[in-house]
């Protein structure tokens, strides 16, 4: 393979160019890749759309995490759906949690993530205060019995063994399993390419928790550069409250961070002000 070639949406296309291919093979659930770039350094792919680079992952990482755990406060106990790359396990757990469980369907993407990727959790797996279920979160949500301050939904795209996590019936579990003061985030696709289907496929979300709070991050290695998130506050809070309050919650309980910052937090929702990009 000398240059993967990704396209999610019609009419647009990323090519990157390829230095080495490391792995390439079909799990229970996904087509895994992982190769070289000479832009964003080592790449995972998981159907044929790019998940993690070890070049930006921390930005997403960091903006789906501490956006809303540094909103709320006061989160002990988390909730991830996904993320087998450990990159939200390892920022969850630089706050004074009590529990961060992650729940990953396709067990070889956290092995394998574990292997070519362990900067990104960072010995994350081993913290006593996390729990690690390979598991389908869909059917997980209607069997738990705990209750979390934050449930993060870090998941490949609505589609194929993704798609279930996009359902109001998905949505009500996650509503039932936060505590009254929880919040949620999700990622919501790539805010360029929002056309009236990906706008519905957001009714589910605004139909159970009533509200869909909107911030975008830059990651230059997805498609023109940006991920969008959806969040909402059980209690009615909002996801950005002012950079003050956000820098006084930081100074309480410092985190090192690369990208993440009160005015990254602030902005991440005023790009979105006055109009969709």
């Amino acid at each position: 393979m000398k240059a993967f070639h990704e396209q999610l949406y019609p009419g647009f296309s990323q090519l990157l160019d390829v230095t080495e291919c490391l792995i390439e093979k079909q799990s229970l659930f996904q087509r895994i890749q992982i190769f070289e770039t000479p832009v964003f350094g080592r790449v995972l792919a998981l159907d044929g759309a790019v998940q993690i680079t070890e070049q930006d992952n921390h930005i997403y990482h960091e903006m789906l995490v501490h956006v809303p755990m540094f909103a709320h406060g006061n989160v002990k106990d988390v909730l991830i759906v996904g993320g087998g790359d450990g990159g939200s396990l390892k920022e969850a757990l630089k706050h004074p949690v009590d529990s961060v469980t992650m729940v990953e369907l396709d067990g070889e993407v956290i092995d394998l993530a574990r292997r070519f990727f362990p900067d990104v959790s960072d010995n994350a797996f081993q913290d006593d205060r996390a729990d690690v279920l390979v598991d389908d979160a869909y059917s997980y949500l209607a069997e738990e019995k705990r209750h979390f301050d934050l449930i993060l939904v870090d998941s490949t795209d609505p589609v194929g063994v993704a798609a279930p996590l996009f359902t109001r019936e998905f949505y009500q579990r996650c509503f039932r399993r936060l505590r009254s003061s929880g919040m949620i985030v999700v990622q919501s696709g790539l805010p360029p390419f929002r056309t009236e289907a990906t706008e519905i496929k957001a009714k589910p979300f605004m139909s159970v928790f009533g509200q869909l709070q909107k911030y975008v991050a830059p990651v230059p290695s997805y498609p023109m550069g940006m991920i969008g998130l959806n969040g909402a506050s059980m209690s009615g809070d909002s996801l950005s409250p002012c950079v003050d309050s956000i820098r006084h919650r930081i100074d309480k309980q410092p985190i090192t961070t690369r990208y993440y910052r009160p005015e990254t937090h602030k902005a991440a929702f005023d790009l979105l002000r006055g109009g969709e990009l």
